[in-house]
């Protein structure tokens, strides 16, 4: 028996909230990159870890807002507590290795494609494994080539996300490639979404409690953990002094620095070299 799916129960509610979910937690853990290659190298850790913990966290709150107007007509809908949070974990984990790799590496090349497509893939992880841990009365079944089309918008938002985030570090920037992580997650989503069909074992009792009353618990702690990413990233003193521009190539070992060159997007020569000075043998 086919079940009757119903992906807009809320109408456009779910959507646009749950958009704004994945454009927050983009906008945070991408800043957080961002500010990371700006750091010293003893932060630069903390930063990306702070940064892929607030992308997982917006993309798994944002899986399971979207998944409050999810019903099938037919039959109630639960989770399952230990598989809902183990998609927190894993979505965490592996959005993690691609920040890591591009906060280290840099977003270009290999670096940029690899972690890209990790992120990615981390994304689709979490979305399907989220959605495993769905019980109801009957199975899930996905088309294919559905399922791989969403994978692949979740790869290409995410290294597309990382190219932006990476050149500049403008706070414009920083909100245009959140939107087009945003885009892309939610994208990925609803594509996931349009894959799947549910046949049911029988007829069965719809009543049950709201997937809202179910899912709204679960999201306490992610919501908490991003508006304190949130906290940390706007009072930090480089995002508040509202430094932009490209990201500056990494200084080669032994060449010390000079400010007003770096800014002057030239090196630094002594006065005695500039125009007006002679040389000895010129004298």
């Amino acid at each position: 028996m086919q079940g009757t799916v119903d992906g807009f129960s809320y109408g456009l509610v779910t959507p646009v909230v749950a958009y704004l979910m994945a454009c927050l937690g983009g906008a945070l853990g991408l800043r957080c990159t961002t500010r990371s290659m700006l750091a010293v190298h003893s932060w630069r850790a903390g930063w990306l870890a702070l940064g892929s913990a607030a992308i997982g966290s917006g993309i798994w709150t944002m899986h399971f807002i979207a998944m409050m107007g999810f019903t099938v007509k037919e039959t109630p809908i639960h989770y399952d507590k230990t598989i809902t949070f183990a998609s927190l974990a894993l979505g965490v984990v592996m959005v993690g290795l691609g920040v890591f790799i591009v906060g280290y590496r840099g977003a270009t090349g290999v670096a940029l494609f690899t972690g890209g497509t990790i992120t990615g893939l981390g994304i689709a992880t979490m979305h399907y494994l989220g959605m495993a841990g769905m019980r109801l009365n009957g199975v899930l079944r996905y088309n294919t080539l559905t399922v791989a089309a969403s994978v692949v918008i979740a790869v290409v938002a995410a290294t597309a996300a990382f190219w932006v985030a990476g050149r500049v570090r403008g706070f414009l920037w920083s909100v245009g490639a959140s939107l087009v992580l945003g885009i892309g997650v939610t994208g990925m989503h609803y594509t996931g979404m349009a894959a799947l069909s549910v046949h049911l074992h029988g007829a069965g009792n719809p009543a049950g409690e709201s997937p809202a009353a179910l899912l709204a618990p679960m999201m306490i702690g992610p919501l908490v953990f991003l508006c304190l990413a949130g906290v940390v990233v706007l009072f930090d003193p480089l995002m508040v002094m509202g430094r932009s521009g490209r990201i500056p190539a990494e200084r080669k070992p032994g060449v010390p620095a000079h400010p007003e060159a770096a800014r002057a997007g030239r090196s630094p020569l002594p006065r005695a070299g500039r125009r007006g000075s002679r040389s000895p043998q010129s004298r």
